[in-house]
């Protein structure tokens, strides 16, 4: 049995949901990536760019490893929630090549520093501001999977694509027809569990 790597496995993890995040902008318009897609104004974009504040944070400032990246969103006087849409000025290319000098800082942190490195989290509370590089690694897989997987359902309801990455839908194989009839038959289900109410 190969020796367990801790820091690849976790890095495998956030790697892969750094690329689906991405992904889901491929082949899309403009509009179509900043609109707001759910009544909190949830965007993919939008998305991508929270993405990388996270990062650079958690892994960047947490640990005393200055980003330098110029992030005026997190200035005291910011727009509540303005890490979460793009600005008309904020183009796709600068927040997606954020993101990826995101990850490379983020990265070189984690090559640097034992997993049990203790960090301060500036925005935490005083009292609870301590914590490993462990525990903030899992925290943004953790964050950064959650929001692929909202970046999953917003993709399909823009353009009905679907999947985990471009090789790989993660779906069970089915035609339109038989994704129609499974729909279907879920509303069916759902409207009957309602009429037992």
């Amino acid at each position: 049995m190969p020796t367990p790597d801790a820091k690849a496995d976790l890095l495998f993890y956030l790697q892969s949901a750094r690329d689906s995040l991405l992904w889901k902008l491929d082949g899309l318009s403009e509009y179509d990536i900043r609109r707001p897609m759910t009544p909190t104004g949830t965007n993919l974009l939008g998305l991508v760019k929270h993405a990388a504040g996270v990062e650079l944070g958690y892994l960047g400032d947490t640990f005393g490893r200055p980003h330098g990246e110029p992030l005026t969103w997190q200035a005291a006087d910011a727009e509540p929630n303005s890490d979460m849409w793009a600005t008309p000025d904020e183009s796709r290319e600068w927040i997606t090549d954020l993101y990826r000098r995101a990850w490379a800082h983020s990265n070189a942190t984690v090559d640097a520093l034992p997993l049990d490195t203790i960090g301060t989290v500036p925005w935490w509370p005083d009292d609870r501001d301590k914590t490993t590089l462990h525990h903030i690694l899992t925290r943004v897989i953790a964050d950064t999977q959650r929001h692929a997987g909202h970046a999953d359902i917003l993709r399909e309801l823009i353009d009905g694509a679907v999947g985990m990455n471009e090789t790989n839908t993660s779906l069970p194989p089915g035609d339109s027809a038989w994704w129609t009839e499974y729909r279907n038959r879920l509303e069916s289900a759902a409207q009957q569990a309602s009429r037992t109410e």
